[in-house]
């Protein structure tokens, strides 16, 4: 009998365990590319598009994005590392790194013909364990004391400026990031805390701006006279072109002004009220490197602020204005959610050693993958020791030998080529951080290991528009 062929020619079909051996290879080059990037000890990468535009980064997220990723498999890894970026800024290379080990662990089983719903099952029976652990174990802070909380927030930001290239400078910036998402109200917006960049000087003399900042729109004859400095002024936000520039940066200024300062924006100028006014208490011109910057400090309705960052390169500052959204996110989740762990690998450990003891308590095919969910979650401190090129084995025995003595948050120290208390190190994550992580991580592995068949059509007759294929004007003959 001729086979049928039901598919057009060229179609590129693969399917079963093969298939799923592929995808789970593919998932580990992703993770190759960012798991050196992971922690205070990590490398950043260089990245370099099609138009030779270079971008330094140690955030897993923006790698992954700057990565053109073709590998529909490996796009998950991508997807999931954008969604925690998104979600709660921070633990972006681990959660691609967690998701890309579980499926190494469970390479061997599916190589074995272990259906992959199976592993599927212990997965979910696993990672709802470790977060229903995790919140069991995590430390809430009061919020009452107000001290208290500040402090909690600094660490929090600490952490997660600790794996970025600003490491250096990160109790000063830990600080400035807390002080701007303090002075938000409620809600928290995010769009309230400006960063502006302005190259030159050095990173200490970045500084936050309680206001509005922006560089300076506009001049006219004779403002060298005027004084620089107002106090309790009214201030008429104009649609009226004063002078001929940039459309999008006046914009942006008065959208600005108006959220923070009251008032509304005229089109005219016949119809002036107090109401349509707004106010600050104090408006200053200043010098800031080669730009000068107008600065509203005191607006009365909306809380803002402006960061405005300094340094010599561009691709510097440019990592340094992500590394703060990272530590401003984690800054904003912590205040939500006000129960935190210790990070440096301590909470990964922890897991581990309860769900390998979980393990041991169950028969059948679960023990092995629910063990095998457990000795993945060490990959977080193995490469923290990897990437401070420390004896990782060596540290992994130590830190399983502490955990099962009951030291719930040892972890790896850096610092020492050792383990260490990093709950009284002060190496803190809000708990959120590392819930969302494994379940974007074990969900991701899941998604993976469900598909068993990828089926690619063939390019051409596809995406051409109708008739005349796609009109590039070559004769074909026929």
């Amino acid at each position: 009998m001729l086979p049928f062929i039901l598919l057009k020619e060229g179609t590129d079909t693969s399917q079963g365990i093969p298939q799923l051996i592929s995808n789970i290879n593919a998932c580990q080059v992703i993770s190759e590319a960012v798991r050196t990037t992971l922690g205070p000890r990590g490398m950043d990468k260089l990245m370099v598009d099609s138009r030779g535009k270079a971008t330094i980064s140690n955030d897993g997220a923006t790698i992954l994005k700057l990565l053109d990723v073709v590998h529909p498999a490996a796009k998950t890894l991508v997807d999931i590392a954008r969604s925690q970026d998104a979600e709660v800024g921070d633990g972006t290379t681990s959660v691609t790194l967690l998701a890309a080990e579980f499926l190494k662990q469970l390479k061997s089983y599916v190589e074995d013909g272990l259906h992959p719903q199976t592993i599927i099952r212990a997965f979910r029976t696993a990672t709802n364990l470790a977060v229903s652990k995790t919140k069991e174990i995590a430390v809430s802070v009061k919020k009452d004391d107000k001290q208290e909380q500040r402090k909690l927030l600094e660490k929090c930001a600490a952490t997660a400026l600790n794996s970025k290239l600003i490491a250096g400078q990160k109790d000063f910036f830990a600080k400035m990031v807390v002080d701007a998402v303090m002075s938000l109200d409620e809600l928290l917006p995010l769009k309230m805390i400006g960063i502006k960049k302005v190259q030159g000087g050095a990173l200490e003399d970045s500084q936050l701006i309680s206001g509005v900042a922006f560089k300076k729109t506009f001049s006219y004859a004779g403002f060298e006279m005027q004084p620089k400095r107002y106090e309790n002024l009214k201030i008429a936000l104009l649609n009226v072109e004063l002078e001929l520039k940039a459309e999008k940066d006046n914009a942006e200024v008065r959208v600005k002004s108006v959220e923070a300062c009251g008032g509304s924006i005229q089109t005219s100028v016949g119809a002036m009220t107090e109401d349509t006014l707004g106010q600050c208490e104090l408006f200053e011109e200043v010098q800031i490197g080669g730009e000068r910057y107008n600065l509203f400090k005191g607006c009365p309705k909306a809380k803002t602020c402006t960061i405005i960052l300094r340094g010599g390169a561009e691709q510097f500052t440019e990592e340094t204005e992500r590394s703060l959204h990272d530590a401003i996110m984690i800054v904003r989740r912590a205040i939500k959610n006000d129960s935190i762990v210790a990070g440096g690998g301590a909470i990964e450990m922890e897991l581990s050693k309860y769900l390998r003891d979980y393990s041991r308590t169950i028969p059948g095919k679960q023990q092995l993958l629910i063990g095998a969910y457990a000795k993945a979650l060490e990959i977080i401190p193995r490469q923290l020791c990897d990437n401070a090129g420390f004896d990782a084995t060596n540290i992994l025995n130590k830190l399983r030998a502490k955990h099962a003595q009951g030291g719930t948050w040892y972890g790896v120290d850096i610092n020492n080529e050792d383990i260490t208390d990093n709950f009284v190190a002060c190496v803190w994550e809000p708990s959120i951080v590392r819930i969302n992580a494994l379940t974007a991580a074990s969900e991701a592995a899941c998604l993976i290991l469900s598909v068993d068949e990828t089926i690619k059509n063939p390019r051409g007759s596809v995406d051409g528009p109708p008739g005349g294929g796609r009109g590039r004007g070559r004769a074909h003959a026929h």
